[in-house]
């Protein structure tokens, strides 16, 4: 494992800590009366209850001024000032635990519980006066240190902040210490799927779980992730739609089903695209799509009113409206609308003629469907801004939807657009067991020509369907998707969690001969590795004048007067070798 100075420094503190009869990792409990936030909002109206509080949080600046210091500690709910006086922290003559534990042994990201009292600073500041501290937690790594300053204007700058996506999807927890907003990303991500499930268990339906592992993959065109049963030596798949479960539920008799579930699709990732996402499905018996569209409006309208107080959310330079009543094209429309051609009436042939027209890649394994999806997808979608419906997609396009009732050759689905993307897909479901039969048999054939999204046929599927599923409305809503709009996000990966990411790179550090291959000379070797250069990429990258400061620097505060400082030359010669 390599280190940096400053992650050296910190275990040798927790070992000094110990020495000190000091347990860096406490296990006791530490009662907590009050947060940060409860403190900023209320002390001015109660001043009373603030008396004598408990809170608990970690270190994030401090200010030592001899005797007295000023700090900052951030709890779940922000931050706040604490002021400590060594003579409260160390009211008998034994002023070490100030003097030594506090000013020299505690760093910037520890945790700390303290008790005091709240007061107002002279300029005004809500601060906490301690009189008790307590180290609970001891951080071996330095946070990213963020730097606010105040520019000419008086406006607030920040400086450093922890802002590489790499670092931060891959390293979330400090995205969460450092940068609160993400951290209210999140808060309103549960929110969103709270409003959600709120508004469809107030309707009556019922909440359910249905396998994640299935050894058919169905319900969408997508390609699954595979997996093996050691026990049942049987082939099984993630799934990538829990829709042919949960209308097995409605042939069993439920007449409303829906489930939030964690579904997997083998395929690109992008700001749009993560291989594990999140959608909430709903199945509800004797309705049709059009009864689904108005449910779709009223239940985000609620989303955007429970999360924002208004129908309107800013998304990146637009101000989306989820007000009710959205705007509505049937496919064929929106094609023509934004292309000035009517493809209503073509073959497959003539599809594929158009789509070369329009200047839209497709190619040979592309049958009728997926080449009126691609149209759409390449000159619509993107220019639907405002909350719009698509209704009214080919057959071809939706194997599980059922025909259209006045319009021969399409179907009753419908997907809600807004900001250019996808973030929801209904249906009036398919329940003719015959027709449905036929259809996934459509989908065989164009996996043997290569399309690898194409459906599997479930024979399990069709025997439920062959007992009777009733008329039935169903929709598919995507929580990451829905989630960017309502936090403003502009990728999905700012609203996962843990998104998937690249394995990271293993750092290899150089050994003593490859120190020396640079041209390296051995007794410089320690101080470079207590700059934390240990790499020849760290080498290759360096800035020559900078690393030539520091190792001279470094010879000189370790007192090494028997070894040799380094010329500038030699210092650029180790990183040109470095760069070959």
């Amino acid at each position: 494992m390599i280190l940096s100075e400053q992650e050296i420094i910190r275990r040798q503190t927790r070992e000094k800590l110990i020495e000190t009869g000091i347990e860096p990792y406490p296990s006791d409990t530490f009662e907590v009366n009050v947060t940060a936030a409860d403190i900023h909002e209320n002390y001015e109206k109660r001043k009373t209850d603030y008396k004598d509080i408990s809170i608990a949080g970690r270190l994030m600046s401090r200010r030592i001024m001899g005797s007295a210091s000023f700090a900052e500690i951030q709890d779940s709910t922000g931050r706040i000032q604490i002021y400590l006086r060594r003579d409260d922290l160390c009211p008998d003559e034994d002023k070490s635990f100030y003097n030594n534990v506090f000013k020299k042994m505690m760093d910037i990201g520890d945790i700390i519980g303290i008790k005091g009292y709240v007061f107002t600073t002279e300029v005004g500041e809500i601060s906490i006066h301690v009189t008790e501290l307590k180290l609970l937690t001891k951080s071996l790594k330095p946070l990213p240190i963020v730097k606010e300053a105040k520019d000419s204007d008086g406006n607030t700058k920040t400086f450093d902040a922890f802002t590489d996506p790499e670092l931060r999807y891959r390293q979330r927890y400090v995205d969460l210490i450092v940068n609160p907003e993400v951290r209210d990303t999140f808060v309103k991500r549960t929110q969103l799927v709270n409003s959600m499930r709120g508004f469809l268990a107030e309707k009556g339906y019922l909440e359910v779980e249905t396998p994640i592992l299935q050894p058919l993959y169905g319900g969408a065109a997508a390609r699954p992730f595979k997996t093996h049963h050691n026990t049942l030596d049987m082939t099984l798949y993630l799934r990538i739609a829990n829709e042919l479960y949960l209308k097995r539920l409605i042939v069993g008799g439920y007449d409303g089903v829906f489930e939030f579930s964690k579904d997997f699709r083998n395929e690109g990732m992008s700001r749009f695209h993560n291989p594990e996402f999140t959608q909430v499905e709903l199945y509800v018996a004797y309705k049709d799509y059009e009864w689904m569209m108005d449910l779709v409006e009223a239940m985000v309208e609620k989303v955007a009113m429970d999360l924002h107080g208004t129908t309107e959310v800013q998304v990146g330079e637009n101000v989306i409206n989820f007000q009710r009543p959205w705007k509505r094209y049937t496919m064929f429309e929106a094609i023509e609308h934004f292309t000035g051609i009517d493809i209503s009436e073509m073959n497959e042939d003539e599809l594929r003629a158009t789509a070369e027209k329009l200047e839209v890649p497709v190619d040979k394994t592309m049958g009728k469907g997926k080449l009126i999806d691609e149209i759409f997808g390449e000159k619509c979608e993107g220019q639907l801004i405002q909350p719009t419906f698509i209704t009214d997609y080919p057959v071809e396009m939706s194997p599980l939807a059922k025909k259209h009732k006045n319009k021969p050759g399409l179907v009753e689905r419908f997907e809600a657009i807004a900001n250019g993307k996808e973030i929801c897909n209904a249906f009036s479901e398919l329940n003719d067991p015959i027709d449905q039969r036929k259809r996934f048999e459509e989908q065989l054939e164009l996996g043997k020509r290569g399309d690898d999204e194409a459906m599997v046929l479930d024979e399990d599927f069709l025997r439920a369907l062959e007992y009777g599923m009733p008329p039935t409305a169903g929709l598919g809503v995507g929580i990451d998707r829905l989630a960017m709009m309502m936090t403003n996000s502009n990728s999905i990966q700012d609203v996962l969690f843990f998104p998937q990411m690249k394995p990271e790179k293993k750092i290899v550090a150089l050994t003593s001969g490859q120190f020396e291959e640079l041209g390296v000379a051995a007794e410089l070797i320690p101080i470079l590795q207590k700059l934390g250069m240990v790499t020849k990429e760290q080498f290759a990258e360096a800035k020559d004048g900078k690393l030539h400061q520091d190792v001279c620097g470094t010879r000189k505060k370790l007192k090494l007067k028997e070894v040799k400082n380094p010329s500038l030359e030699d210092v650029q010669g180790w990183i040109a070798k470095a760069a070959e």
